[in-house]
């Protein structure tokens, strides 16, 4: 998608759509809806006053304009004036593209008049995110149809009084980031047989080849020689090598502690022996969701040219049943030295995760967050609203927190209490893969506390919130992204 900041009265702008916010309660028109009411000949002030406008969330109403400017006014209810976010914003964008692809048009504009006390910049990263999220779609495995074709919205023009340069900075940095967590979308929704690991690290390399990131794969061979045998064990039932795929951004001075992002990058999960029920298990496509999110958000971070040093790591193995595959029973070794007896193979994303968070920590980062796809139980526990969220620095809790809040991808902090770790104690190894059905979420996140040395560490549990129905309107059903938009905000305001 084309995004631009056009410095332009929204009533003056040459559009087929313009979106405009209505903040509830509004009574009469002023400011730019003053302005649109005069070119409209009172229309605007016409649908407040008869009440066919109040500005709540849902409200949507369009009008036709003039020969000049804009064709079609849409107006949204935006909700109460203190209630407007970044993500109320992001919203109003996503709502304008759906409103525009069932009229057929491909071209829109945004205004960012009466949006509150919102910052410029921050408003309009927003938007641009909005949009260019909501034009998204994946259809390279289906054929056109030629009955009732789709309509790609595939410009969207920014407009609104404000600081010119910051409207402009902040739409261009919204388009790079949407367009990042797009591609971890399309990655996504590729299914199994094409998204393997090898195909994920093929794709991390063209990218990281074309905005000039340094990238490592690491194949079988390294694997074992570096001794990252808890990848390989959950690979060895399926014919699909596994594979590392370590990327890096040198933004910042050099000697300087980098921030680590790690994903869980299982292409696809049967469950190994402990085979998963039939039903949904189509969805384990959605099982390196964190290792998509990762790699787009290493391509954002090169694209804005953020001022640190960043690495982002994604293990990616194929989890099936086979006469090779790892058993119930079996004990592991693992990169951090410790040993692992395997009780459920179905727990193998923290596996892979283990070995890449050694990894890391190994590289003494100044802080390190991993994603994952790790367990229903944070389904059960928070629902398809927010990521849970585990850490043992309290201070980088409250950063990914905070992030969560300004990109709409909202976090909730569980604890890690020491009882929780005894329920991982194994008689057999230095700890077992899974602490049982209570607290399983808060077992995992223990056990993977168990590999990340002294860096301050957390990590999101995003199984919930990873893909879904498209309940919001700039998501479509399937694969959303999350935490791309997290993870950039986090880097970033470490360098501000």
């Amino acid at each position: 998608m084309q995004v631009r900041y056009v410095d332009t009265a929204p009533q003056s702008h040459e559009t087929e759509l313009l979106a405009c916010g209505v903040i509830q309660g509004t009574e009469s028109p002023e400011g730019a809806l003053g302005d649109l009411d005069k070119a409209t000949g009172g229309a605007v002030g016409r649908a407040l006053t008869s009440g066919d406008m109040r500005g709540r969330k849902a409200d949507q109403l369009m009008l036709y304009g003039g020969d000049s400017g804009p064709r079609r006014i849409l107006l949204l209810g935006i909700g109460k004036a203190d209630d407007v976010s970044t993500e109320v914003v992001r919203r109003l964008a996503g709502r304008a593209v759906r409103a525009a692809e069932k009229l057929g048009i491909e071209g829109i504009t945004v205004s960012l008049d009466g949006l509150g006390a919102l910052g410029d910049e921050a408003k309009a990263q927003a938007a641009a995110e909005g949009a260019a999220l909501a034009a998204w779609r994946f259809q390279e495995l289906k054929a056109p149809d030629e009955e009732e074709p789709t309509t790609d919205v595939s410009s969207v023009d920014i407009v609104g009084a404000g600081d010119p340069d910051a409207l402009s900075t902040g739409s261009m940095a919204g388009a790079a980031i949407a367009r990042a967590e797009n591609f971890a979308r399309t990655l996504q929704s590729r299914p199994g047989n094409v998204a393997t690991p090898s195909h994920i690290a093929a794709e991390a390399e063209r990218m990281a080849g074309s905005v000039g990131l340094d990238v490592t794969i690491f194949d079988e061979k390294r694997l074992a020689a570096e001794g990252m045998h808890a990848i390989l064990a959950v690979s060895q039932g399926s014919e699909e090598e596994a594979r590392l795929i370590v990327l890096e951004n040198h933004g910042g001075k050099k000697g300087d502690a980098p921030l680590i992002l790690v994903g869980k990058g299982l292409s696809f999960d049967a469950g190994g022996i402990s085979l998963k029920p039939p039903a949904g298990m189509e969805d384990m496509k959605y099982d390196m969701s964190g290792g998509a999110a990762v790699i787009g958000a290493m391509q954002a971070i090169a694209e804005l040219g953020v001022k640190a040093n960043v690495v982002g790591i994604v293990p990616s193995s194929e989890n099936l049943p086979s006469g090779t595959a790892v058993k119930p029973g079996d004990v592991i070794q693992t990169l951090a030295g410790k040993t692992v007896e395997v009780i459920n193979t179905d727990a193998e994303g923290r596996l892979i995760l283990a070995d890449a968070l050694a990894y890391g920590a190994r590289m003494n980062p100044a802080a390190m967050v991993d994603c994952a796809t790790l367990t229903g139980g944070v389904v059960v526990a928070l629902g398809r609203h927010a990521v849970g969220l585990f850490g043992n620095d309290p201070d980088l809790v409250d950063e990914v927190l905070e992030a969560g809040e300004t990109t709409g991808q909202r976090c909730w902090e569980l604890p890690m209490w020491s009882e929780y770790r005894k329920q991982l104690d194994s008689t057999t190894a230095d700890l077992q893969n899974i602490g049982g059905r209570e607290g399983s979420s808060i077992t995992a996140a223990c056990f993977l506390a168990e590999f990340v040395g002294e860096a301050k560490w957390a990590h999101l549990d995003i199984a919930g919130t990873a893909y879904g129905d498209g309940d919001v309107p700039y998501l479509r059903k399937g694969g959303y992204g999350l935490p791309t938009r997290l993870l950039v905000e986090w880097v970033r305001s470490r360098t501000r």
